[in-house]
């Protein structure tokens, strides 16, 4: 059974910093893409972060320049680095792995699996 746990969520001031995990039992990890994407209470999840398998980033406006995502495929494992962090980045954050590729990785139509969400506050 897939299953992709996240941690490293939390309540943290304006202007700092958490680090999301990812760990995916996916035995395709490896050429999978990883993404990370966000959802406030009655919105849409909104894409935040990619990686394909070849190691392309994409990133949505909002968050360019303040966060960082990363992989380390021995550990089937995806990172969402986030700085600089404002009250707007408030909301439940989820990972997903999937055999997408290119820009297809900021639609959540490229993923297979999904973890259960991790909530970020930032308080102002």
């Amino acid at each position: 059974q897939v299953q992709l746990v996240e941690s490293g969520g939390g309540l943290v001031q304006a202007g700092g910093s958490l680090r999301l995990s990812c760990t995916a039992s996916v035995r395709q990890f490896s050429i999978y893409a990883v993404g990370w994407f966000r959802q406030t209470p009655g919105e849409e999840r909104n894409f935040v972060a990619s990686m394909t398998w070849a190691n392309a980033t994409y990133y949505a406006d909002s968050v360019k320049g303040r966060f960082t995502i990363s992989r380390d495929n021995a550990k089937t494992t995806s990172y969402l680095r986030m700085d600089q962090l404002k009250p707007e980045d408030t909301a439940i954050y989820y990972c997903a792995t999937g055999p997408a590729s290119g820009g297809w990785s900021q639609r959540r139509g490229g993923y297979d699996y999904w973890g259960q969400g991790t909530q970020v506050t930032v308080s102002s």
